[in-house]
């Protein structure tokens, strides 16, 4: 008999097969748990074990630390039961109103916009539509069962297409294909939308975002989002790249602030070239943050890029203040197979 999982403070339960983990289960569900790398590495899935005892077959829980697993907190994108369960879990409730399909975009443009960055633009059929939320992504539906996974770059008010920003990885067979060969009129099959990290639109409070790489995709979403509602509220954006030439789109904050008095954007870079210091905020993006606001308590911070920047900036936050659960990620990892090609080039690079 498979294990049942119950919300605490709800009467909401669901099963788990045997060797699921408790967010596929509640994916299978239809229930709108947070989640973004699940690979147990970024601790967005993080819930509190209520009652019963689970395990971690898979992958080990990399995002708890000695303190989190004395309270009794579980990664849900790696813990499989070994009884039933009670979670305190926080719920995502707009995202249960979008489920995901599958459908057949046509690729209607595409642009080098930095050096290893490709901005593409996706159209469904004709009468087709895809519905999301802001900050959500898709999956593109590759040949063996491989998918690859982007945030959509566009607000859910301009639903006639869907817009990516995919970085060429090395050793990425499917990216390098997009950059340099794929042509326009190509038809992509995808699964959308994806993901929790959509903007909680019951505050009121202040927002600090914070974009490294091509995460500034995501945010790009959320902040034209907040424009189209005609929102006040105060939008803080700290966006980290290495230097000037990752610096893509660079004319688009300038066209938010004169739509929004309240918004703000940083450009913070990391390994500065020549007077490019003498321009922008260097160092690490979320050190830009704590130098610009100390003490995070009044804010909401929404924070997407690659693994190492949410977990510095997920720990630096909170211990400057910020309550855990107003913290927003989403981590951009590599699928399991993209990620072993290109240890295979760094190995080839230094042989």
């Amino acid at each position: 008999m498979p294990f049942s999982v119950t919300l605490a403070g709800t009467e909401r339960r669901f099963p788990v097969d045997d060797g699921e983990t408790v967010l596929e289960a509640a994916r299978r569900a239809g229930l709108a748990l947070p989640y973004s790398c699940l690979g147990g590495r970024c601790g967005s899935c993080k819930a509190t074990i209520v009652d019963g005892e689970c395990h971690y077959p898979r992958q080990p829980a990399l995002a708890l630390d000695a303190a989190e697993r004395a309270h009794h907190d579980a990664l849900l994108c790696q813990a499989v039961p070994r009884s039933d369960l009670t979670i305190a879990a926080r719920e995502v409730p707009s995202v249960a109103d979008f489920p995901r399909r599958q459908l057949a975009l046509k690729v209607v443009a595409r642009e080098i916009v930095a050096p290893d960055v490709v901005r593409v633009l996706l159209k469904p059929p004709r009468g087709e539509r895809l519905r999301w939320l802001a900050g959500q992504y898709l999956d593109v539906l590759l040949p063996e069962g491989k998918r690859r996974a982007f945030s959509i770059a566009n607000a859910p008010e301009e639903g006639d297409h869907v817009e990516l920003h995919i970085r060429q990885v090395p050793g990425g067979g499917f990216t390098h294909w997009v950059f340099t060969e794929m042509p326009v009129g190509a038809v992509w099959r995808i699964e959308g939308p994806l993901g929790t990290f959509v903007p909680r639109e019951d505050s009121e409070r202040p927002i600090v975002m914070v974009a490294g790489g091509t995460g500034f995709a995501p945010l790009k979403a959320i902040v034209e989002h907040f424009l189209h509602l005609r929102s006040a509220r105060p939008l803080h954006v700290f966006r980290g790249v290495r230097d000037e030439s990752e610096l893509y789109l660079a004319d688009l904050p300038a066209q938010w602030a004169r739509r929004h008095p309240a918004l703000f954007v940083e450009t913070v870079l990391s390994e500065p070239k020549g007077d490019e210091a003498a321009r922008h905020a260097t160092g690490f993006v979320h050190e830009a943050v704590l130098r610009n606001f100390p003490d995070l308590s009044p804010f909401d911070i929404y924070m997407s890029g690659p693994p190492a920047l949410i977990e510095a900036g997920r720990r630096a936050f909170v211990a400057a203040g910020l309550p855990a659960d107003r913290l927003y990620y989403d981590s951009f990892e590599y699928a399991p197979d993209v990620l072993a090609a290109i240890l295979r080039a760094r190995a080839g690079i230094g042989a």
